[in-house]
C-alpha cells in the first residue's frame, strides 16, 4: 500500500485529506504541520508521495521542496495551496513539484491526480516495465519478448522505455528529444523519426501487442493493442 504524507499547517485540511485518501482503501496517510516536521519524519519513515502546502510557519513549502529534492528526486510532490499566482506555480515546478492544485479543490480531481502521480512513480521506481507482450528491463537494458532477448542500441532503448512509461499518453516531440537526447541536443529533428521507425520495424503490433502512433503536429503515443 502506498504511503502519502500530507504537509499542511491547517488541521482541517489535514483531516479532510486523510479522510478522503484513507476512504479509498488504497493509501496509508501520515501528516505533518510544516516542512521541518515533514523532513524529520521522512528521514525515518517511507513515503511514496507528498501533498504539500506552500504557506506554512517554520518552514514553508518552497523551502521544504528545495531540501527534499536534494535527497528524494523520484518521489512525487503535489503542491496544494490557496494561492494561485503564476510566479508561485513556476517556482514550485522549478524546485521539483510534479503537480499543482489550488484550494478549494474537488475531491474527485485530487484523487485522480494522486493516482496518476503514484502510477508513474511506481513505474519509474520499478526495474522493468511490461507493456503489450514485451518486458523492458531498465537494469540490463534488455527487452524480453517470450524466449527472445532483444538488445537495442542505447537511444532506441531509452526512447522505447520513455514511451512505455506513459502508455496511452501523447508525448510531444520536444519532450521525447529532451528525455532521450538531452536539452543540449543540436541534431536534426529527423533523428527522432528515424528511431521511431526502427522501433516500429522491430516491434510489430500484431506480434508484440503494442504500437507507436503518430499524433500529427504533436508527437507520438505508445498504445497496447489486443
Amino acid at each position: 500500500m502506498n504511503r502519502i504524507m500530507v504537509i499542511d499547517d491547517d488541521p482541517y485540511i489535514r483531516e479532510l485529506l486523510m479522510t478522503l485518501l484513507t476512504k479509498t482503501g488504497e493509501y496509508e496517510v501520515v501528516e505533518s504541520k510544516n516542512g521541518r516536521a515533514a523532513l524529520a519524519k521522512i528521514s525515518t519513515e517511507r513515503v511514496d508521495l507528498c501533498i504539500l502546502d506552500i504557506m506554512m510557519p517554520d518552514m514553508d513549502g518552497f523551502e521544504f521542496l528545495e531540501l527534499f529534492r536534494k535527497y528524494h528526486d523520484e518521489i512525487p510532490v503535489l503542491m496544494l495551496t490557496a494561492k494561485y499566482d503564476i510566479a508561485d506555480k513556476v517556482r514550485g515546478f522549478n524546485l521539483g513539484a510534479d503537480d499543482y492544485m489550488v484550494k478549494p479543490f474537488e475531491s474527485a480531481e485530487l484523487i485522480v491526480r494522486v493516482k496518476a502521480l503514484l502510477k508513474r512513480y511506481n513505474i519509474l521506481s520499478s526495474k522493468s516495465i511490461r507493456v503489450g507482450r514485451i518486458e523492458i528491463d531498465k537494469e540490463s537494458y534488455i527487452v524480453n519478448f517470450g524466449e527472445d532477448r532483444i538488445e537495442l542500441p542505447l537511444k532506441e532503448f531509452e526512447l522505447l522505455y520513455t514511451l512505455a512509461n506513459s502508455v496511452g499518453r501523447t508525448l510531444t516531440r520536444d519532450t521525447l528529444i529532451e528525455e532521450v537526447w538531452g536539452y543540449d541536443f543540436d541534431g536534426n529533428e529527423r533523428t527522432l523519426d528515424v528511431h521511431i521507425n526502427r522501433l516500429r520495424d522491430k516491434f510489430k503490433a500484431e506480434e508484440c501487442g503494442l504500437k507507436i502512433s503518430t499524433v500529427r503536429g504533436l508527437g507520438y503515443r505508445l498504445e497496447e493493442v489486443r
